[in-house]
């Protein structure tokens, strides 16, 4: 058997090598669980997804190299990039763990409407606060992971966690945000219990932190960087309910899977 397989930066900024990889696989029927475990495992990137056509619309899932995930913006991104690329399709629906998600291809980005994801005030157990070097001035949670609030960008840029020490925590990782100096806010993002140390470019993490940031700041439109060591950018609305947000694609790599 071969599966053709793309691989696309997604949230790119304006320089080469910025933004999420993610391998896009697309499927004329679902292989077994292990062997899109095994895939994604290969690969060692973030995320993979895999998305096979439903009549008019597309079923997708996503899976880091060690688990499946709920949801995941930046594969999601990326899959919209490459469906358009080979359907002409610009208004993308889809089902997934999380539900309806809809992709909107326009002139000059990509648009995710996602479910908004959020956050109460929450606590942590003090191992963990201990593990993340700095503690956080507050401490919410989403659906899947733990928002820790700081007050500047540079305590978020200098975070040297305990990732071992991480990995044994519930949920599925962990946000350091922080009003930002050039964009509203900036963040990171931690995810060892998934088998991601930090991720590059983390889409889904828009959905507690936009709810968060709107009512912060009481705007709608919010502009964040993710500081990571590629590096990454969004634009994002607060719908209420839903979370528009909108990035760039490139394409960096095409090549055959041999099973």
């Amino acid at each position: 058997m071969m599966l053709h397989v793309d691989i696309v930066n997604a949230f790119v900024t304006d320089h080469a090598f910025s933004g999420n990889p993610a391998a896009v696989i697309l499927l004329e029927s679902w292989l077994d669980d292990q062997r899109l475990q095994q895939i994604a495992e290969q690969h060692n990137l973030s995320e993979t997804a895999y998305l096979v056509r439903k009549e008019d619309h597309w079923h997708i899932r996503w899976f880091t190299p060690a688990v499946e995930v709920r949801l995941c913006g930046h594969a999601t991104l990326a899959s919209a990039y490459m469906i358009q690329e080979k359907t002409g399709e610009r208004h993308i629906e889809m089902d997934s763990l999380s539900g309806k998600l809809s992709v909107d291809i326009k002139s000059d980005d990509i648009q995710l409407n996602f479910p908004a994801d959020p956050p109460s005030r929450s606590s942590l157990d003090e191992h963990f606060i201990e593990a993340l070097g700095t503690p956080p001035i507050e401490i919410w949670t989403g659906r899947d992971d733990y928002l820790l609030i700081y007050e500047t960008e540079e305590t978020v840029a200098d975070l040297s966690p305990d990732f071992s020490a991480l990995r044994s925590a519930d949920g599925r990782g962990f946000l350091a945000t922080a009003p930002g100096r050039e964009s509203d806010f900036v963040y990171r993002g931690f995810f060892p219990q998934a088998g991601i140390d930090e991720d590059p470019a983390t889409g889904s993490a828009q959905t507690p932190l936009v709810p968060y940031w709107s009512d912060r700041l009481g705007k709608d439109r919010l502009s964040s960087r993710q500081l990571s060591t590629r590096g990454a950018e969004f634009t994002s609305t607060f719908l209420g309910d839903r979370v528009l947000i909108s990035g760039r694609c490139q394409k960096y790599l095409e090549g055959t899977i041999y099973l």
